[in-house]
Formats: structure tokens, C-alpha cells, sequence
């Protein structure tokens, strides 16, 4: 073997292994979002991404091991999608808008955000606890809107007074809750949550009640 094949080798090892995970994250987070923690089974996962058990254990550990890496994913690619933004310095309500509908869409085409999330809240948040990474991805989420706050505040466009963390709170759990609860909800006040109209009138609403809390009185 020629040096530079030898030196290309590992190279390729480490490609494939990183496939290799990254297939079993994408099957693991099909298979819990589907089945959720308890009902979700290790061969269920290697099945669905062309592997073996075997190597769930080398990567994970263990099966909490494994659905620690899907939260864990599931934040990082969120902070990806939000870092990607292009958010316009000068302007901090347009820049406000832009980051609720990223919020607000991103559960929308993420369901498996708002399956996962359920399922580890009934779990009381025992798995995400053990994780090492979770407050750091909670930071970047946060970071975001502290900087538009801050700008809207020196343009005397928003209060000095309301916390980035609050704000984050309102707008997740504004768009949360209506999309993890629509299908009961829309039984309960007998008209369609989901249709593209309702999903429209909610976004306006969530938009303008952030605006109405961050604006001055």
C-alpha cells in the first residue's frame, strides 16, 4: 500500500462511520417519534437503518443513549436552521417577524420536534437531563432574539424590560401547544386547526401578540 492511500485510509473509516451514525439518528428518530421511548425497539431501529445492533451499542451505549443523540440532534439542527437567518440589523420588528416564523414553520415541518418533545416531557425531561449538550443548545435559540431585543430597545422600538428568555418561552409555547394539541382542539371547538386558512390566522395572531408584549406601553 502506497503512503498516500494509507494516509487517505482513515479519512474514509471516519466518512463511513459518520454515515453510519447518521443513518441510525434519522432511524432512531423515525422509530421514537412513531413508537416513542419505551415502544421503540433497538432492532426496530438497526432494521430501519440497514445495520446492526451492534452498532447502536458501539456508537450509543444504550437505547437512553441513543434517544439522548436524537434530542440532542433535534436542537442542533434547529440552531442550524436559525443561525442561516438573514436578519436585518436595521430593522428589529422585521427581524422579530422573521425569527416567530421560523419558529412557527419549523414545528410545522419538523413533527417529529413537537412527537419527541411530548414524549420526553411525559418521561418529565429524565433523558435530556443526562444530557451535556442540552444548555448549550439552549443558548445560541435564545442569543438570537437577545440581539434583536437589544436593537429594538436602542432604537426605542421595544421595552428595556422584557427578557430574551420570556419572549423565546412565548412564542415556543404559543406555537407548540396550538400544533401539539389541534387535533383534539379541533374536535373540541368543532372547526379545522390544521387547514391552511387556521394556520395562516395563528401565525398573525402569535406575530402580533409578541409585538403588543415587547412594544412600549
Amino acid at each position: 500500500m502506497s503512503a498516500a492511500a494509507a494516509a487517505r485510509k482513515p479519512g474514509v473509516r471516519a466518512l463511513a462511520a459518520q454515515a453510519t451514525r447518521d443513518s441510525i439518528l434519522r432511524a432512531a428518530t423515525k422509530v421514537f417519534a412513531k413508537h416513542g421511548f419505551a415502544g421503540g425497539r433497538i432492532e426496530q431501529i438497526s432494521k430501519a437503518a440497514k445495520s446492526y445492533d451492534r452498532m447502536i451499542y458501539y456508537y450509543f451505549g444504550s437505547k437512553e443513549g441513543l434517544f439522548v443523540a436524537v434530542l440532542e440532534e433535534m436542537y442542533r439542527r434547529f440552531n442550524d436552521a436559525e443561525s442561516k437567518l438573514a436578519l436585518d440589523a436595521v430593522a428589529p420588528v422585521d427581524a422579530l417577524c422573521a425569527v416567530i416564523r421560523f419558529m412557527w414553520v419549523h414545528y410545522q415541518r419538523h413533527p417529529e420536534f413537537i412527537t419527541l418533545l411530548n414524549t420526553e416531557n411525559l418521561h418529565r425531561g429524565k433523558h435530556i437531563a443526562k444530557s451535556l449538550r442540552a444548555r448549550e443548545y439552549s443558548a445560541p435559540a435564545v442569543s438570537v432574539l437577545g440581539e434583536v431585543l437589544a436593537r429594538g430597545v436602542r432604537q426605542k422600538l421595544f421595552r428595556a424590560d422584557v427578557a430574551a428568555r420570556d419572549v423565546y418561552l412565548m412564542i415556543a409555547s404559543m406555537g407548540y401547544f396550538y400544533l401539539s394539541n389541534r387535533f383534539t382542539l379541533s374536535a373540541f371547538l368543532g372547526e379545522q386547526l390544521d387547514s391552511a386558512d387556521a394556520l395562516a390566522h395563528w401565525e398573525a395572531f402569535l406575530i402580533d401578540a409578541v409585538l403588543r408584549t415587547v412594544r412600549p406601553a
